[in-house]
């Protein structure tokens, strides 16, 4: 017999060899109806896998994030079957599922596949699913696995083949189609009702632009048909929400071929908003004991070999920069904490001198392949709201709840109200992928947790997830259309301190090695505004919109007096615009609700006379007349209840 125990903290002894799915059974047949996967001492496997001993176990349904990981990954291999029916002679590369769906990389050889085929592949895969085809599972040896796809033709099978152990190698099989997998599976095809394919892209064989193009076809199922047309709906919404669209609509930021790929520009309107974005952040940064600083767009070679950036994430650097004088190499800035390090480093440090806390809106410069760069949230240069707090041991726990409390204001005061935090931790089956000593990674890991936790936050840890020099606290948020973006982080170091040799003398008169925080509530500035712009579909908050006022003179008439509205208003710095476009006075109206912009105000021979405006609110109509002076007075409470209960604790 083996003790299973159930998330309810409950334990149930069963027969070795009892499968997951049989623990569900013996609940309830309509939990075993529901059942995708399990979850067994942390692991996510097959529920038709034996337990051989005592372990924990959840049972994963689609409610579940693990059990839509599952239905999506077998969804992927559905497809793949679909496809091969088709395509006979297709070459499947990857199929991972995704945050919202799946995708296989596929190679068609000389037949070209388009979005007219999605239709096609969609009904192949209802079709398939109804036979609720068993997911089934075989270990294989490397040899037999190398036969089956050197048989089949496969280059794609046969060079991850090549990287794997053997003994650790499984197929999986539903119906005609059997693939090189480590799973897990849903137990049949019959789970999968409902089908939607996406759309296509191009995907270098292994992200690399020297490998071939293949063909990445999206989709996404759900095992009602009823939340997928609600799905539809939610990817309608966000099209109209897109912030590339309203970016160029509202006239925020552009991109040109020939500045180059990933390189946003800020038009006038949209570096306004950047711009008190910023002077947002330094006014909170300010209040809590920041300093500002400011470094170079370039610096050595050396400086990031000692950070241990270079051997970590040179590759994916652009190409270094070489001066006349020999052997004097530079690199465009990837980041910024090793400079911090330096300045930090430029004058000597007492333990009354701690914490310092060194900020800086820092533009950064990371090579991304053209396939990967989208809008805002991917791209090649960026600017991280950066700073790095250098304090004592004793002080990290203090100075990390501080800094969550930071984020948090910056959450609350752009509307931000559903998040996770996201303790992500260094994978321990895998230690040389980071630097450092296991002693300063327990230290580093176990202030997170106990920061996260006296802050009361809902956290997930994620093995793996770490940076290569410390463990961090990522800040994952659901917009309005409940899409997870990665937002604010806070990171814990020990290692850089080690390697720029960083000290400070202590109360004992001997040196000591200050610990590092690394953090970043906005994170990139570009894709937080990206994020932003979809999040409340352009229609910012009233602080931080462009323009907060249109004036619309009924006629050429009355333009000096809407100069006369406009000037009084921006004494009192109110941003407002004059619209006097020789156009009826309905198509302006209608021009600056399109534009986002919260209020109208019209004016005509009433208004000029009486000094006062005839006010309209985006997106509700007309709120009434009223004076020049009662309006400025009315922006100004709005804005003051937008921060009203919104300070840093």
């Amino acid at each position: 017999m083996i003790k299973v125990t159930l998330p309810d903290g409950s334990v149930r002894e069963y027969p070795k060899g009892t499968t997951s799915m049989q623990v569900a059974l013996s609940i309830s047949e309509g939990l075993a109806r529901n059942v995708l996967s399990a979850k067994v001492n942390g692991e996510v496997i097959d529920a038709s896998r034996p337990l051989n001993s005592d372990c924990t176990l959840s049972l994963l349904t689609w409610n579940d994030a693990e059990g839509k990981e599952t239905m999506w990954h077998s969804s992927a291999h559905l497809m793949a079957e679909a496809i091969e029916s088709i395509f006979p002679g297709a070459k499947f590369a990857i199929g991972p599922p995704v945050e919202n769906g799946f995708y296989y990389d596929i190679d068609f050889g000389d037949k070209v596949f388009s979005t007219d085929h999605l239709e096609q592949v969609e009904k192949k895969m209802i079709e398939l699913a109804s036979k609720k085809s068993e997911y089934i599972r075989k270990e294989v040896s490397k040899a037999d696995a190398i036969k089956y796809f050197t048989d089949k033709g496969d280059p794609y099978k046969l060079e991850l083949i090549d990287g794997l152990a053997d003994g650790s190698i499984t197929f999986y099989t539903q119906g005609d189609f059997t693939d090189l997998c480590r799973g897990p599976h849903i137990p049949n095809t019959g789970f999968i009702k409902a089908v939607k394919l996406l759309r296509v892209a191009g995907a270098y064989w292994r992200g690399d632009e020297k490998n071939k193009q293949l063909t990445r076809v999206y989709g996404i199922t759900f095992p009602k048909d009823k939340e997928l047309k609600e799905y539809l709906v939610l990817l309608e919404e966000a099209k109209k929400r897109d912030h590339r669209k309203l970016g160029k609509e509202l006239e925020l930021f552009t991109f040109s071929e020939k500045v180059g790929m990933g390189l946003p520009l800020w038009l006038p309107k949209g570096a306004m908003l950047r711009e008190r974005l910023i002077q947002f952040m330094q006014k909170a940064q300010l209040k809590s004991g920041y300093l500002p600083v400011a470094t170079p767009h370039i610096a050595l070679k050396d400086l990031y070999v000692c950070s241990g950036h270079y051997e970590k994430y040179g590759a994916d650097s652009f190409q270094p920069i070489n001066t006349p004088q020999e052997g004097e190499q530079f690199f465009l800035k990837p980041m910024n904490c090793p400079h911090h390090c330096e300045i930090y480093k430029a004058s000597p440090k007492s333990y009354k001198d701690l914490p310092v806390r060194l900020a800086e809106f820092g533009t950064v410069y990371r090579y991304e392949q053209h396939g990967e760069l989208h809008g805002l949230t991917r791209v090649r240069g960026f600017t991280q709201d950066d700073a790095h707090l250098f304090c004592r041991p004793d002080q990290v726990k203090e100075e990390f709840c501080k800094v969550i409390d930071l984020v948090l204001y910056v959450f609350n005061a752009l509307d931000f109200k559903d998040y996770t935090a996201q303790i992500s931790l260094r994978d321990p089956e895998n230690k040389t992928k980071y630097i450092g000593t296991d002693e300063n990674w327990k230290l580093a890991e176990q202030a997170i947790i106990d920061s996260a936790k006296e802050k009361g936050l809902k956290t997930v840890v994620e093995l793996g997830e770490a940076a290569f020099y410390g463990p961090k606290l990522d800040f994952m948020v659901k917009d309005a259309l409940g899409r997870k973006w990665q937002l604010g982080t806070i990171q814990v170091d020990y290692n850089l301190p080690e390697r720029f040799e960083l000290e400070y003398m202590g109360s004992d008169n001997q040196k000591h090695r200050p610990v590092m925080i690394h953090r970043a509530p906005f994170g990139s500035l570009e894709r937080f505004i990206a994020v932003l712009i979809e999040h409340c579909a352009g229609k910012f908050p009233l602080w931080l919109t462009p323009d907060q006022v249109a004036i619309l003179p009924i006629s050429e008439k009355y333009n000096d007096y809407a100069k006369k509205v406009s000037d009084m208003l921006n004494i009192s710095d109110i941003r407002a615009l004059v619209d006097d476009r020789n156009e009826k006075i309905g198509k302006k109206i209608r021009d600056n609700e399109l534009n986002k912009v919260p209020y109208m105000l019209v004016v005509g021979e009433k208004e000029a006379a009486d000094g006062t405006v005839a006010v309209r609110e985006q997106g509700k109509g007309d709120v009434g007349v009223m004076s020049i002076e009662n309006f400025a007075k009315l922006i100004g409470t709005t804005i003051e209840n937008d921060f009203k209960n919104k300070s840093i604790n």
